[in-house]
């Protein structure tokens, strides 16, 4: 058997590795075995790959550089994977996928390089006597457009959720149309290069590509990042299968429409449940479309101490906690599933809720808990526990605030108007942990802290929910 036929067996089983590992990933039970079908998938297309160049006859010194660029990206991948806390996951996969955007377009002026920019070689004369040479052109100038539009999208969502600038949406005069314009020259220009491939035309859509990229994210407000890391995913899926078809590499392309179509239906699942409109996300900019809500007090808000929180939660017969970001910052997963053992011991029924963007990226609540321990029977996803608030003694509300904003059905001219929440204010009593009384990420007041049947526990969640345990075991069974 030749290297180029065992490394075209390897790429069949290394693109059936990788659809086992979105299966397995799409259930809690099933996560770990479909990571490491994506790990084993990742690890044989790459063997493959270096089977492939080592058969074209590649020189020992490209040969060389290719092993120590794999050793070096391996090295930096493991350094910051073995380093990054929960909380600053959603920011990596963020500037991951712009690290794909960009191969994309260096893949794309690659083949521009090599062909279009000699028209008289070798190359371009075996294109054109196959009449594929404008098939190339445009493959190079779509690569070379989406692999912007994500690389400079990507770097805009990375420093939003790191915190390195604002979370506000940015409002130019104008900016669909801006968008609209965008992707009109970028169809133009595609025709112009087919039928003529100057070096100007891809200068050009590089250039407004990478605008494009930057506009659509850095319009889209914090509290809809989630969505945003979705499609960013999306289109780095759809990156990578560009520079599939120019490398003339079916893994590629396989992995890469993979990513992109379950990338985009991720994203579409989470606009619906979001009341979101799905075509608004690829526009950019959804995240605006109610003027801001006013963010003044709605009252006096009510405060409790830890072991007030205790005793109400030993006489409940019924606690659900919605999690959210601020457990996350605060590392509080493991006391909470402490708490959560504690309580079940003493005869209360708990379970979490978790809305489809709690945090800043999708699952990201569910992997916290998972780490933690936390039975997988118990957490439930937000339409499988809104009706059930009304009927339950205490909710804790531990770092959620938007995704528990009693304004998304009440107040039209909120900016997360129309989002479903978790309906945490029908129970008896709800206790908030919160550091302090600002609004959440996406900069909007939340009136459930001002409810009469609402109390705040400042502090670090944490500390808090240690301290309740501590309260806790100093009670008799309230049962």
């Amino acid at each position: 058997m030749t290297i180029t036929t065992a490394a075209q067996a390897a790429y069949i089983v290394a693109a059936l590795l990788f659809i086992l590992a979105l299966a397995g990933l799409s259930r809690h039970e099933t996560a770990r075995s479909g990571n490491t079908y994506g790990i084993a998938g990742m690890a044989l297309a790459l063997l493959a790959t270096v089977g492939l160049a080592i058969d074209g006859a590649i020189s020992g010194r490209n040969l060389a550089l290719l092993l120590a660029a794999t050793a070096v990206g391996a090295a930096i991948g493991l350094y910051r994977a073995a380093r990054v806390e929960m909380t600053g996951m959603p920011e990596l996969i963020a500037l991951l996928h712009s690290f794909v955007g960009l191969a994309a377009v260096l893949v794309g002026w690659n083949g521009y390089l090599h062909v279009e920019a000699h028209l008289d070689g070798a190359e371009a004369a075996l294109l054109k006597s196959q009449d594929m040479l404008g098939i190339h052109s445009a493959e190079v100038f779509i690569g070379v457009f989406i692999g912007a539009v994500t690389f400079t999208g990507s770097i805009v969502a990375y420093l939003k959720l790191s915190a390195r600038i604002k979370s506000s949406p940015l409002t130019l005069p104008g900016k669909n149309l801006l968008n609209i314009g965008a992707l009109v020259a970028f169809v133009l220009l595609t025709a112009w290069f087919v039928i003529d491939p100057q070096l100007w035309l891809l200068i050009v859509v590089t250039v407004i590509a990478l605008a494009l990229g930057w506009h659509l994210v850095a319009s889209i407000g914090g509290g809809d990042m989630p969505v945003v890391v979705s499609m960013l995913n999306s289109y780095s899926g759809w990156a990578a299968a560009a520079a599939g078809f120019l490398l003339e590499n079916d893994l590629l392309i396989v992995t890469g429409a993979l990513v992109g179509s379950s990338g985009a239906y991720l994203s579409y699942i989470m606009c619906k449940a979001m009341n979101r409109s799905f075509l608004s996300v690829i526009a950019g900019g959804f995240g605006i479309e109610a003027p801001p809500s006013e963010t003044t007090a709605h009252g006096e808000h009510r405060e409790i101490d830890a072991e007030g929180a205790a005793e109400l939660l030993d006489a409940a017969d019924t606690v659900i906690i919605t999690p959210g970001y601020g457990m996350a910052v605060a590392q509080a997963q493991h006391g909470v599933a402490e708490l959560t053992r504690v309580l079940r011991e003493r005869g209360v029924t708990v379970r979490f809720g978790i809305h489809p963007v709690a945090g800043r990226l999708p699952g990201h609540m569910n992997v916290l808990l998972a780490e933690a321990r936390v039975p997988y029977d118990i957490v439930l996803e937000m339409d499988e526990i809104n009706d059930d608030f009304a009927g339950t003694s205490v909710v804790l509300v531990i770092g959620a605030n938007d995704t528990v904003n009693p304004a998304a059905m009440d107040d039209p001219a909120s900016p997360i108007a129309g989002m479903p929440v978790l309906t945490v204010w029908e129970a008896d009593q709800v206790i908030v942990f919160k550091r302090s009384m600002a609004s959440g990420y996406a900069g909007v007041q939340n009136p459930l802290f001002f409810r009469d049947n609402t109390a705040m526990l400042f502090g670090d969640a944490k500390d808090r929910v240690e301290d309740i345990l501590r309260a806790v075991s100093t009670l008799q069974p309230a049962r």
